[in-house]
C-alpha cells in the first residue's frame, strides 16, 4: 500500500484499502463463496470493513457464486450512509434488529456468524452498562443456541466468531506485556469499566463451552486498539477525538498524562485478521488481532497526529493537557497494551503490515471526508 503524503479522495483510499483485503484473504474470501454470512452490529465500526470486502469480493470475482451478507444492527443512530449507499445490493440484505432481544423467528441458514455488536467505547459502555452486558452475554447465547438449532436442521453453521476484546486482560502485569492468548487478566469485577471487560470475560466463557460440549465451530477474537476507516469521528476513543480536534483547527486535548501505552492496528489489518480467524481459527481457541509495534505513548501518538496533519491539512494547533470532566476517566485504565499475536500468524496466517505512521495518515485522510457522525 503506497504512502500517503498528501488529501487524497475518498474513493481512493477505500479502493486501496479494499484491494488490499481482497488480496490478503483471497482463499479465505474464495472459500466463504455461494455462503450466506450474518454480521451483527454490521453498521459499526468492525462492520464496516467486514461487509465492505464480502460486497467488494463479489463484485470483483462476477465469476463465482457471491457471498450473501446480512446486516442486524438496532440502528440507534440510523442507518449510516455508507451502508445505505449499498442499498439495492442484491448481496446485501439490512435488518433492524437489537440484539438484546429474541431472534427473529424466521432466520434463514447462516454458513457464517459474526458477533460484533456491542458498545466498545468507554464513555458510551459506562453509560449504558446493562446494555453492554446484555449484548455481550444474551445476545451471544441467543445466537449460540441458534447455531445449535441449524445443525439439528441439517443447515450447519460452518464457522462462528465472537468479537471480545484485549480489555479482558485488564491491566497486564508488567511481565505479561507483550500480552499473550494464556495470560489471565488482571481485571476488576466492579469497576466503571468493568460492565464490557467481564461480560467480554464470559461471553468467551459461553464460547467455549458450546464449542466443548456442543462441537460448535466457535472462535473468539481479541481486538487490539483497532482504529480506520468506520471508526465514527464522534465515538470518542482517542484518535476520533484527536482527529476531531484537528478538523476543527483547535488544539489536541489530550485528558491525561500521555505515559501510558498501546499499539494501534489500521482496520484493514485488523479486519484481515478477523476474517482469517473466522474461516481459519481453530474450534474454541482465542486470537490477540493487533500488530506487535510499535508500542507507543498516548503523547507519540498526539505528535504523530500533529506531524501528518501539517503534511495533510497544514495544520498549526499543538498538544495541550486537560482534565476531564468525567471523574472515572482513568479509573482501570491500563497502563501498557501490546499483544502477542504469533498465535494467529501461525494458525491462521495473519500478518499486519500497515505501521502507524501510514495508519494515522490513511485515517486522517477518512476523517477529513466523514466530519459529520451522529453521537456514537
Amino acid at each position: 500500500m503506497k504512502e500517503i503524503t498528501q488529501l487524497i479522495s475518498e474513493e481512493e483510499l477505500l479502493s486501496e484499502d479494499l484491494t488490499y483485503l481482497r488480496d490478503g484473504l483471497r482463499q479465505e474470501l474464495t472459500e466463504m463463496s455461494g455462503s450466506r454470512l450474518l454480521i451483527t452490529g454490521g453498521a459499526g465500526f468492525l462492520g464496516y470493513y467486514f461487509v465492505k470486502t464480502a460486497l467488494d469480493w463479489n463484485r470483483s470475482n462476477a465469476d463465482r457464486e457471491p457471498i450473501s451478507v446480512t446486516v442486524f444492527d438496532n440502528f440507534i443512530r440510523g442507518v449510516p450512509d455508507w451502508l445505505a449507499g449499498h442499498t439495492g445490493d442484491p448481496n446485501l440484505d439490512v435488518q433492524k434488529q437489537d440484539m438484546i432481544q429474541p431472534l427473529p423467528a424466521d432466520m434463514p441458514g447462516f454458513q457464517y456468524i459474526v458477533h460484533a455488536a456491542g458498545i466498545a467505547s468507554p464513555i458510551y459502555y459506562r453509560k449504558y452498562p446493562i446494555e453492554c452486558i446484555d449484548a455481550n452475554i444474551n445476545g451471544l447465547r441467543n445466537l449460540l443456541e441458534y447455531a445449535l438449532q441449524q445443525r439439528e436442521r441439517s443447515e450447519p453453521v460452518r464457522a462462528f466468531l465472537f468479537f471480545s476484546s484485549s480489555e479482558i486482560y485488564g491491566d497486564p502485569d508488567p511481565e505479561a506485556i507483550p500480552t499473550p492468548e494464556d495470560y489471565r487478566g488482571n481485571v476488576s469485577c466492579t469497576g466503571p469499566r468493568a460492565c464490557y471487560d467481564e461480560s467480554k470475560r464470559f461471553g468467551e466463557t459461553l464460547c467455549v463451552n458450546f464449542a466443548q460440549q456442543h462441537d460448535l465451530p466457535v472462535k473468539i477474537a481479541r481486538p487490539f486498539n483497532n482504529y480506520g476507516p468506520g471508526l465514527k469521528i464522534t465515538d470518542r476513543r482517542v484518535l476520533p477525538d484527536f482527529a476531531r480536534n484537528v478538523l476543527n483547527g483547535e488544539d489536541i486535548v489530550m485528558f491525561s498524562d500521555g505515559s501510558p501505552t498501546r499499539t494501534f492496528c489500521y482496520s484493514a489489518d485488523a479486519l484481515t485478521g478477523y476474517y482469517k480467524v473466522l474461516v481459519r481459527g481453530h474450534q474454541g481457541e482465542s486470537y490477540n488481532i493487533g500488530i506487535e509495534h510499535p508500542e507507543i505513548s498516548m503523547k507519540s501518538l498526539a505528535e504523530l497526529v500533529i506531524d501528518k496533519a501539517r503534511l495533510l491539512f497544514g495544520y498549526e494547533g499543538k498538544l495541550v493537557t486537560a482534565a476531564s470532566e468525567d471523574e472515572a476517566y482513568l479509573v482501570d485504565n491500563p497502563n501498557r497494551r501490546c499483544p502477542v499475536i504469533e498465535k494467529a500468524r501461525s494458525h491462521t496466517g495473519y500478518d499486519p503490515q500497515i505501521e502507524c505512521e501510514e495508519g494515522v495518515a490513511r485515517s486522517l485522510v477518512w476523517y477529513y471526508h466523514n466530519q459529520d457522525a451522529a453521537e456514537a
